[in-house]
């Protein structure tokens, strides 16, 4: 084997080598924006969200079309790709999803009237990327930490958004709930939920651990409509780097044929 050929092989085994270390650290970036959404000076619940869940995300489907789409829309994505991405049915979509338009190819928009949002000093954001803009951790904590406050015009307030516009919609669900007085803490353990800094005033349709599944089914649907490719982007990523891991492999093998008269 001639000097030139080993610089040729040496370069190319060099090359390799940066492609792999390049793919494991934009693997690693992609992490950040969850990290440094967690830096609100709020202790936030920790959420694996789950988009590749598909029952969990149409149900997350479903609860969202009933309670939040009437004021906040997803602009980003149509009814025709959410029903083929969560397998849902045109006919099933259609009767039991699609309250703002009849056509397949609409994007999601809100029932609302847009002046109608100075009812809440803000027209509602849109959220089709809020679990990428803020973390799914923040909305699932957010969906948790609504508690009662006179001083505000709709009557709640919440913990991690202070000053929030928004109304508590799913209190049917939760229930109502006021912060927790640190005084007397330790005298009242029944309507306390421990480590939540809440009491619980008044009960709702659903005990805690089904709110937070109904939560939960809601952030892995938003989790899902900020990126639809994902679990496509996850498959291929992976296919990929096996791909690489092989040629690695396979070129490092190659390699010690090469040199191995020499050695």
């Amino acid at each position: 084997m001639t000097p030139r050929s080993n610089r040729t092989m040496t370069r190319l085994i060099t090359r390799l080598a940066q492609v792999s270390a390049q793919s494991a650290l934009l693997a690693a970036a992609a992490l950040l924006p969850q990290a440094v959404s967690a830096n609100t000076g709020v202790a936030l619940q920790h959420f694996s969200a789950n988009s590749g869940n598909l029952p969990s995300a149409q149900r997350g489907a479903r609860n969202f079309m009933a309670y939040c789409s009437g004021c906040h829309s997803l602009k980003y994505l149509r009814y025709e790709r959410m029903g083929e991405d969560l397998n849902i049915p045109p006919d099933v979509l259609k009767k039991n999803l699609m309250f703002t338009s009849d056509k397949l190819g609409d994007q999601i928009k809100i029932a609302m009237p847009a002046a109608s949002g100075d009812w809440f000093g803000r027209v509602p954001p849109d959220l089709s990327l809020e679990t990428r803009a803020r973390g799914a951790d923040w909305v699932y904590t957010y969906l948790q930490s609504f508690y009662l406050d006179d001083s505000r015009p709709m009557g709640v307030n919440n913990t991690v958004l202070a000053g929030a516009s928004m109304p508590h919609v799913l209190w049917e669900l939760q229930g109502w709930q006021k912060k927790a007085e640190h005084a007397a803490e330790g005298e009242h353990g029944g309507g306390h939920h421990e480590g939540s800094g809440f009491e619980q005033v008044s009960k709702g349709s659903l005990t805690p651990a089904e709110y937070q599944a109904f939560v939960g089914d809601l952030v892995n649907f938003l989790d899902y409509a900020s990126e639809p490719g994902k679990q496509a982007r996850i498959s291929t990523g992976l296919k990929v780097m096996l791909y690489l891991f092989v040629l690695l492999g396979l070129t490092y093998l190659l390699k010690k044929e090469f040199w191995r008269d020499i050695h």
